[in-house]
């Protein structure tokens, strides 16, 4: 971890270098600052939070525009369906790297409702442990970093939201493939309809068998995606929506006391 200089924090430093000496706050100030923080933190949470609406329009809007596209005409391709899911796929990314940002604000955040808002509510005897909030915060205010993994972003996102539209866009596919150009007679035989539900799968060079396998192996990189980064398999760094106190101060991670001397 990067150590700040101690020349600018040590005292009679600033005065050496000919800046003038700051006084300590007053209670009634450090407060004021404290509400001041508080409000800029929750500002800049609900802009990122708002953002990830805008993304999860996008994908929304994108899939209802694909679909409606493939089924108007028995002509149109079921290849559009395919393309739609990798570009909702683009929109996870996109959506995975703003709910990052989000984290971040949010946790300092929470920090504060934990640690500062609820003790002028209920006052903690415990002192050291109430000191240490406030080097967490000026840590991460000094050395800002992510709270969580791109990946565990992009598992959050994708069971809370796109999980639904990856499930809409095969089920869209099958039907696609099976009713158009004419539905699939089911009174030869279920051998005959498989066989033919391939041929029709098929994408210029790429056999129906290999564009299925392709989209196979795709949906389980998502369900894995899911399941991996969920709280059963990543206990210590998979966390709920709204930390408790040792939560938080847990992702903001173990600094250590006095950590700028």
């Amino acid at each position: 971890m990067a150590q700040p200089s101690r020349d600018l924090i040590r005292p009679g430093a600033a005065a050496a270098a000919g800046v003038p000496a700051t006084r300590p706050l007053t209670p009634n100030e450090f407060n004021t600052a404290m509400a001041h923080l508080y409000r800029g933190e929750i500002s800049r949470a609900n802009t990122w939070r708002s953002r990830l609406d805008g993304t999860t329009n996008w994908a929304v809007l994108t899939t209802g525009a694909t679909l409606s596209f493939a089924f108007s005409s028995p002509s149109n391709t079921h290849v559009m369906i395919l393309l739609n899911s990798l570009l909702i796929c683009f929109f996870l990314f996109i959506e995975a790297r703003r709910y990052r940002y989000y984290d971040l604000w949010r946790t300092r955040v929470r920090l504060m409702e934990t640690d500062f808002f609820a003790d002028l509510l209920v006052p903690n005897p415990r002192a050291e442990d109430d000191a240490h909030w406030r080097e967490l915060l000026a840590h991460d205010l000094l050395h800002p970093r992510f709270t969580m993994s791109m990946w565990e972003a992009m598992g959050r996102r994708l069971r809370r939201n796109y999980s639904w539209i990856f499930v809409v866009l095969v089920l869209s596919w099958i039907i696609k493939v099976w009713i158009h150009p004419f539905p699939i007679p089911t009174n030869e035989g279920l051998e005959v309809a498989l066989r033919t539900l391939l041929v029709r799968a098929a994408i210029g060079p790429l056999s129906g068998p290999v564009v299925l396998g392709i989209g196979v192996v795709f949906n389980l990189a998502l369900i894995a995606l899911g399941v991996l980064t969920s709280n059963r398999f990543m206990r210590l760094t998979a966390r709920d929506e709204v930390q408790s106190r040792a939560e938080t101060r847990e992702s903001l991670g173990a600094t250590e006391r006095k950590w700028w001397e």
